[in-house]
C-alpha cells in the first residue's frame, strides 16, 4: 500500500468496515476478460483467517468463470462523504474505509455446507440466527465462499 498513513491495522479496526458493508464486488476472469459482480455476503474471523461467503444461483456467467478459475480480488468499501470547502475543486477528496484482497473460491460440495454458508450470509445481512432451508431451495442454489489469502485495509478519513 502507497499511502501508509491510510493503512489501517488489528481487527478492531478492520471489523467495522465487514460489519458495516452488505455488498461485497468480487473480481474475475470470465470469457478471457475481468468480469466484477457486487455480491451480498457474510463472513467469519477466526484463528484461520478471513472467510467471506456467498450465494448464487446454479448457472450463469459468474458460476462458469469461478469454476473454471476459482481465483478472485475482491473489494468493500463504506463511502464517508465529500470533504473539503471553497471554490477550489482540486481542494475536494472524498472519504472511505475499504478492504482489498484476494483468494481463491470453494464450493459448498452438499446441503450441510450450503446451510452453514447461508447461515453465515443470513447472520450477516440480518443480525440472527434461527434459518432453515428445504433441501429443495438448496438444490436451485450455489454457495461458495474464499478464503482470504490477504487483504489490506485502509481510510481516508473526514478532513
Amino acid at each position: 500500500m502507497r499511502r501508509k498513513d491510510r493503512e489501517l491495522h488489528g481487527r478492531e479496526n478492520i471489523e467495522p468496515i465487514l460489519k458495516a458493508c452488505k455488498v461485497c464486488r468480487i473480481a474475475m476472469i470470465a470469457d478471457g476478460k475481468p468480469y466484477v459482480i457486487p455480491m451480498n455476503f457474510g463472513y467469519e474471523w477466526d484463528e484461520a483467517g478471513l472467510t467471506l461467503y456467498f450465494h448464487s444461483g446454479l448457472r450463469g456467467k459468474k458460476i462458469d468463470a469461478l469454476r473454471a478459475d476459482p481465483h478472485v480480488c475482491f473489494e468493500l468499501d463504506v463511502e464517508d462523504g465529500v470533504t473539503g470547502e471553497g471554490d477550489v475543486a482540486c481542494k475536494y477528496s472524498y472519504a472511505f474505509s475499504s478492504i482489498v484482497g484476494e483468494g481463491s473460491m470453494r464450493f459448498a460440495q452438499d446441503n450441510e455446507e450450503k446451510r452453514r454458508g447461508f447461515d453465515v450470509i443470513m447472520r450477516h445481512l440480518t443480525g440472527r440466527d434461527g434459518w432453515t432451508y428445504s433441501d429443495a431451495h438448496l438444490s436451485v442454489a450455489e454457495v461458495f465462499w474464499v478464503r482470504a489469502d490477504s487483504f489490506e485495509a485502509s481510510r481516508k478519513p473526514q478532513k
